[in-house]
């Protein structure tokens, strides 16, 4: 067998491979690859009808990833990770055998961009996030005022003073359904440049969450609503609205730069930045993440100790 791995021109060296008389080429879309949006699907479609020589798939392949390359002409399908992560192996395994034994291909609706990022980072955790970017990303003293809440989005950057309200209530009209409002209240913990009635505007506007470096107000009325809103504290005072500050500017939020359009996952734990450029990379990334976890947590469940899982004296560095 011939692997495609990396190849620049993967058609024209299975024309050269199947010259030379390979069993099998193929397919094979590596985890780096797979993290930058290539799919191991698409190469089989691209390699279909080129060479006679049977041709195998890798790479990023489930259950119904598996049928559809049967049905695209695949005579072996390879599925690694998403068997072995699985906390179920065995039912894993079965899953993809019984849908290579029922080939088909599904339609599927076609997602932007930001809808695929989106799915992606609502289905991780803000710690899952943050240890795809290698531990990076993650904002310090905020904390989730309204408890089990979730936020994800990009990011609508808020720059105000000692409490100035009028440029937060402003950046709600700036932002769409969907959006994270990510104020900076010039680090004062005080004076707030928040509270319920621009949390009912946000909440009527379709907006995702709102963080705050600095202070918020009205919490039991905001708790009542169950809005996803994150600051560093909370006080009865609020500010005056002088227009201070400005929207969409990059700012620093407890100690993480955001940049309009970065995105945002904020949860229980906490709030991560992910820098726009990277976003489907790391959400791709994070679903990894979560896939080991599931794994380690039935580990666990079975008996064994994180210790052991974890194979800790095997890494531990040694003086």
């Amino acid at each position: 067998m011939a692997d495609l791995i990396n190849v620049a021109d993967p058609v024209s060296r299975s024309r050269e491979l199947a010259a030379l008389g390979v069993d099998y080429i193929n397919a094979h879309v590596g985890i780096d690859q797979q993290m930058i949006g290539k799919s191991s699907l698409d190469l089989l479609r691209r390699l279909a009808g080129e060479v006679g020589t049977p041709v195998a798939v890798a790479g990023g392949l489930d259950a119904e990833t598996a049928s559809e390359a049967v049905a695209a002409g695949a005579s072996i399908v390879i599925v690694g990770g998403n068997i072995i992560k699985a906390a179920d192996v065995t039912g894993a395994a079965q899953r993809v055998r019984n849908a290579i034994d029922r080939p088909e291909i599904r339609p599927r609706e076609e997602e932007s961009p930001d809808a695929v990022i989106r799915r992606l980072f609502e289905a991780v955790s803000a710690p899952n996030v943050t240890d795809a970017m290698h531990r990076k990303g993650a904002m310090a003293g905020i904390v989730s005022i309204c408890g089990r809440v979730k936020a994800v989005g990009p990011a609508v950057t808020v720059r105000t003073v000692a409490g100035d309200w009028a440029k937060p209530v402003e950046a709600i009209d700036v932002a769409g359904p969907g959006d994270v409002l990510v104020i900076s209240n010039d680090g004062r913990r005080e004076i707030a440049p928040w509270g319920e009635l621009a949390t009912h505007s946000a909440r009527n506007r379709g907006i995702a969450g709102v963080v705050i470096d600095g202070a918020a107000r009205d919490i039991d009325d905001i708790r009542e609503m169950g809005f996803p809103l994150f600051a560093t504290a909370t006080v009865p005072n609020a500010g005056d609205p002088k227009g201070l500050g400005e929207i969409n500017t990059e700012i620093a939020c407890c100690g993480q730069e955001v940049r309009p359009g970065d995105w945002i996952v904020a949860d229980e734990s906490g709030v991560v930045v992910v820098p726009r450029e990277r976003a489907y990379e790391v959400a791709r990334r994070a679903m990894e993440v979560k896939k080991t976890e599931e794994r380690i947590r039935e580990e666990i469940r079975r008996g064994k100790t994180l210790s052991e899982v974890s194979e800790l004296l095997k890494w531990e560095k040694r003086h």
